[in-house]
């Protein structure tokens, strides 16, 4: 059985350095500040890595680091991460590379490790020290623990209270309260949503969901003020963690009135083991439920927190769905037709107006799964991840 994990947060700040001979003139005054977040269990961890650039603005980055123990690099996203024995370095994709002073960037990785799990103390932002081996502010769990313990990310932009986002943190109660409400739509059953301060992807507090089989167990939390704030376009991101892949049955597990389709809802969620869109009001499914259809798009992954990301525009119908900062080709309806994705979906004309947004489990046949839903926003532009 695969151990509890155990999270952990450093922060390092670099120190201003000028460095004449380097190449790259975005780089020669770079220095950063760098957030470092490992959710470990026995063998394995993921890690969240934010830098801050507090130098010149720069078109491109990259972040280097040594591993203090013998940590190796499985998968990463939102960036480009390669190592050569215990040096690491993660580069910048197409869309997060330019950093004003001051602006930050987020990306993932996942990692196996024996032993203990050392975050690394010193980092390189374009080849230049951020702070030259500055000691963690929290020292990292030595090794994983049987119960989970979170300690809160201090770094200014924890999207977990920054306005637009989801506010678990103030929650003070075991039920979700203030913005969101409990919520079965159709019929309830055996599932539960409840405010979780044992597992949290950031700070200590997140959504949890235990979802049963069978259709009548539906059970969600639904927010109407994220969804308010914003009109026409809609950009979703939230982090989720479960624990049961995604079955073959229909299983929806975010929900979203649409005022334009009669009152039906806008579902996410999965079928045939990857995810999936549903219109409720005809039921199609995007991509289509052919085995190339279902190949385009993916599962998500158990056992580990993800960052999936959608935009729904209210204007021309389109949607375009991320997957731990990449694009999911399955899930883009880009207004053409193209078999085996949306054929099906462009059907008829779609304009949505989205009213809520409702977390939560939806089984319509086998499917059972426990869920944690953090650090959830809604904007008119992409949020990331």
């Amino acid at each position: 059985m695969r151990a509890v994990p155990v999270l952990t947060a450093v922060v390092l700040a670099g120190a201003a350095l000028s460095v004449a001979t380097l190449g790259r003139a975005d780089a020669a005054a770079a220095t950063c500040d760098v957030t470092w977040t490992a959710n470990s269990w026995n063998t394995g961890f993921t890690a969240d890595v934010k830098v801050t650039n507090l130098g010149a603005a720069v078109s491109s980055w990259t972040l280097g680091w040594t591993f203090p123990g013998n940590q190796k690099v499985t998968s990463a996203w939102n960036a480009v991460v390669t190592q050569s024995g215990t040096s690491a370095t993660a580069a910048n994709v197409g869309w997060n590379g330019a950093l004003a002073t001051g602006a930050s960037a987020s990306f993932g990785f996942q990692g196996t490790y024996s032993g203990t799990n050392t975050a690394p103390t010193a980092f390189t932002f374009n080849g230049v020290s951020c702070g030259g081996g500055t000691t963690p502010s929290t020292s990292p769990s030595s090794s994983p623990s049987a119960g989970v313990s979170a300690s809160p990310s201090t770094s200014p932009s924890n999207p977990s209270t920054t306005p637009g986002s989801d506010g678990f943190e103030s929650q003070t109660g075991s039920t979700p309260s203030g913005a969101w409400a409990v919520t079965s739509p159709d019929c309830s059953g055996a599932g539960t949503a409840t405010i979780d301060r044992t597992v949290a992807h950031t700070g200590s507090t997140s959504l949890k969901i235990t979802g049963a089989a069978g259709y009548c167990n539906h059970v969600f939390a639904r927010n109407t003020t994220l969804i308010s704030a914003v009109s026409n376009t809609w950009y979703v991101r939230y982090w989720v963690r479960h624990t049961t892949a995604l079955p073959a049955a229909h299983v929806a597990a975010v929900a979203m009135t649409d005022a334009n389709d009669g009152g039906k809802d806008l579902r996410f969620g999965g079928q045939n083991g990857a995810l999936q869109f549903n219109r409720a009001s005809d039921d199609a499914t995007l991509p289509e439920q052919s085995p190339a259809g279902v190949a385009l798009s993916k599962p998500l992954p158990v056992d580990t927190w993800n960052c999936v990301e959608f935009k729904v525009s209210g204007t021309d119908g389109t949607i375009e769905t991320w997957l731990n900062g990449t694009s999911v080709p399955g899930l883009l309806e880009d207004g053409v037709a193209t078999h085996d994705i949306d054929s099906q979906w462009l059907n008829r004309t779609w304009r949505p107006a989205l009213t809520d947004l409702k977390l939560g489990w939806e089984s319509y046949g086998d499917g059972a799964d426990t869920l944690w839903y953090d650090d959830v926003a809604v904007s008119g532009s992409r949020n990331g991840c």
